[in-house]
């Protein structure tokens, strides 16, 4: 079982219909968001359960669940095949997120909420030296994770290779590339990867990555921060869609 934490996180997990088994509330805490998330657990058929604030915070593994902690399934983790059938069903063209070795739970999180909002149809990470989901990933979100499929695979490299056999074009974010962020067309295929905040891209994904590129920059600061780089990249190759017709109307919601 896992922790849901936060209104938000809670409230996206009750709409899309995740397992949910019961939600913990604190009897002090009253407001609109927590109403809502009462008023989903009775349609939906989950059980609330009004509890002590001390027993939410003992029950957190966050800093500050705001008075409401769901228990839930297990993060089930998807397939390649099903990433790009999302990608079918809604008539795009792919367009995928990869992380090399990205463990910060807290960028992990902002990540996967940029990358839902930009329209990706999936995020792929490794199952060794990756954060896993966990309750402060889930928050930093913002319930942005139960709305996109996230895969889990054994060896990075030989997914990238796997994705350019099915057709699409690999773009790795580097900042000692020469091709700059503006004069890649994302129109095509897309997988964009984004290495860690320490290490940027290992050796052997950067060697399979189709192109390497850089996000412009005047400061002296030596590069952007991974969460930061991820979301400029992903509203470029949303920008470019929309342009190009797909996905029209997505800057309002």
């Amino acid at each position: 079982m896992r922790t849901i934490e936060g209104k938000n996180p809670v409230k996206e997990a009750l709409k899309a219909n995740s397992q949910i088994t019961e939600v913990y509330i604190s009897n002090t805490a009253r407001d609109k968001a927590l109403s809502e998330i009462i008023s989903l657990c009775k349609q939906k058929g989950v059980v609330v359960k009004f509890v002590d604030k001390n027993k939410i915070e003992k029950m957190a593994k966050t800093k500050n669940p705001q008075g409401v902690i769901a228990i839930a399934q297990e993060y089930k983790y998807w397939d390649i095949d099903d990433l790009l059938l999302e990608a079918s069903n809604k008539g795009e063209k792919p367009f995928l997120v990869l992380l090399d070795e990205v463990t910060d739970p807290h960028n992990f999180g902002s990540i996967i909420r940029s990358a839902h909002l930009c329209g990706a149809h999936g995020i792929i990470i490794e199952a060794r030296n990756s954060c896993p989901i966990t309750p402060t990933v889930e928050k930093a979100s913002a319930g942005a994770i139960e709305h996109i499929k996230i895969a889990r695979v054994v060896n990075l490299r030989r997914t990238i290779d796997e994705l350019k056999r099915k057709g699409i074009w690999v773009y790795a974010a580097d900042n000692n590339a020469t091709k700059l962020l503006y004069d890649c067309d994302f129109k095509i295929p897309t997988c964009i990867v984004i290495g860690s905040e320490g290490k940027g891209i290992s050796r052997l994904v950067k060697e399979g990555a189709d192109f390497l590129v850089k996000i412009s920059q005047k400061g002296k600061v030596n590069s952007y921060n991974a969460s930061v780089a991820a979301g400029i990249i992903f509203f470029e190759v949303l920008k470019q869609r929309i342009q190009e017709g797909e996905g029209k109307g997505a800057l309002n919601g």
